[in-house]
């Protein structure tokens, strides 16, 4: 896209519609569409939010693995207890009436181990469930990147748009205020009629609306690239498609997608992680087997001064014989889920393969609109340059004038929105292919690496702190 000069008349080249107008690039400082993204992928709080689910999700594994580790309690107790006994005259050797009062503090401390031996596989499924989900987790997180991405990069070029748009509505009005100044001259010499003067008018109210309107639409651009980059636009630099990171065609596109893209990876651990929800509840209905330890210090149990010190170690099996109906109905629940989450699969795949033809569809179709708008433009310009002339003699009116003129606006109008069309269809078409992510792109930020987090939990067996430090 490339950048000129316009005159008040409007007729100046087709490079007033590269995209560089009030907010256009004119020095080193300017805000690049590379800056941009970098700054959403850094900053976007629904990019972060999802980052943080991730670090949600990887927790599952520790929990999971938990199910390989004893289960260590300790338990103490203290308390007083009074004991009085009395015994009849006639029941003691010495013929008299006896009574005793014992007084102890019965206390004590303990500590039990509970080790899982065999559990039908239980905490073997749970473990490669958190994993899966972990993996679905990274995926659902690769395309909430895509989608910022893209909702940044169309903000961007959506204030570029309407930044041109409002700059040749701008224009436009003050070319019909000079026409409608010369209109009312010629008509004070007699040249014109009174009607040319209200057909000045009126298009020159009608500019001045489309000018507001032009203005509205600009800052709800703005507001949209505020809430998606995290900063106002500032001097932004042209924007450009990357054409050169995409397939070299459809056919490409679509197996690219189809075999990549993340939301059809989250869809499929989602699959994994939903069959091995079934071995996780179908264990329930099979025998575990563990080992049982425990030490146990008691005193004053019995008699005052009593001190005992106990210590075994069990085998235990528990079978279970019959639980109401709730585990077979579990099982069959956690079927019907993998069911679901399989067609969910296909359902996904359709969406992707969507999403890809039509935005190639859509980016083909702005290059070819470029085209033709440029060569509307080029003729609108010489059009109005020859009312113009033919105007001076008489041998066109006013109102041709003011026609020429609109048409030569729209041309112009038509060629920024082709234009932002292309840019926003080629990032478009990159997301649909579950390629558009930092790393492709090359931005310079720092590469968020779910990894890490992962690594640093996984095996955790205690401590409350994250690794972030809270």
């Amino acid at each position: 896209m490339r950048s000129g000069k316009t005159s008040k008349g409007l007729s100046g080249g087709t490079a007033l519609v590269a995209l560089v107008l009030a907010f256009s690039a004119s020095g080193a400082g300017a805000q690049t569409m590379d800056a941009a993204l970098a700054r959403a992928y850094s900053a976007n709080p629904t990019l972060n939010a999802q980052r943080a689910a991730v670090r949600v999700t990887n927790e599952n594994v520790p929990q999971a693995l938990s199910g390989y580790r004893p289960r260590i309690t300790a338990s103490a107790d203290i308390g007083a207890s009074i004991t009085e006994a009395d015994t009849p005259a006639n029941a003691t050797a010495s013929g008299r009436h006896s009574r005793n009062v014992a007084r102890l503090n019965p206390r004590g401390a303990g500590i039990q181990i509970d080790q899982n031996i065999f559990d039908s596989g239980k905490t073997r499924s749970s473990v490669s469930q958190a994993e899966s989900q972990v993996l679905g987790a990274r995926a659902t997180l690769r395309n909430t990147e895509q989608n910022v991405l893209l909702d940044a990069a169309t903000s961007y070029m959506n204030v570029l748009r309407d930044t041109a748009i409002l700059t040749l509505n701008r224009n436009n009005v003050e070319v019909l205020e000079e026409q409608l100044r010369q209109t009312r001259d010629r008509f004070q010499v007699g040249e014109v009629t009174r009607t040319d003067v209200a057909q000045a008018e009126a298009r020159l109210s009608q500019s001045q609306s489309q000018a507001i309107l032009a203005e509205s639409n600009l800052k709800t651009s703005i507001a949209r690239f505020r809430q998606n980059v995290g900063a106002e636009p500032k001097s932004l630099a042209p924007g450009r498609p990357v054409e050169n990171l995409l397939p070299r065609s459809l056919p490409a596109a679509l197996e690219t997608a189809l075999t990549g893209h993340p939301a059809i990876l989250a869809s499929l651990h989602g699959v994994d992680a939903a069959e091995l929800q079934v071995k996780v509840v179908e264990a329930d209905l099979y025998p575990v087997i563990g080992v049982r330890g425990a030490v146990q210090q008691r005193y004053d149990s019995t008699s005052f001064g009593d001190n005992r010190t106990s210590a075994s170690l069990v085998g235990t099996l528990t079978i279970p014989i019959y639980e109401g109906g709730q585990v077979y109905s579990r099982t069959r629940q956690a079927k019907e889920t993998a069911g679901q989450r399989r067609i969910e699969v296909d359902t996904q795949r359709d969406t992707v393969r969507a999403a890809v033809v039509s935005a190639w569809g859509s980016l083909e179709a702005a290059k070819a609109q470029i085209v033709a708008a440029q060569a509307q433009v080029q003729a609108a310009e010489t059009a109005l340059s020859g009312v113009r002339e033919e105007a001076k003699v008489g041998q066109r009116t006013t109102l041709d004038v003011l026609n020429a003129q609109q048409e030569l606006v729209s041309a112009r109008s038509s060629l920024v929105a082709a234009q932002r069309d292309r840019v926003v269809a080629s990032y478009a078409v990159l997301s649909a292919t579950g390629r558009l992510s930092a790393e492709v792109l090359k931005l310079r930020t720092d590469i968020y690496d779910a990894r890490r987090h992962y690594d640093q939990v996984k095996g955790l067996a205690w401590g409350t702190q994250t690794p972030d430090g809270r």
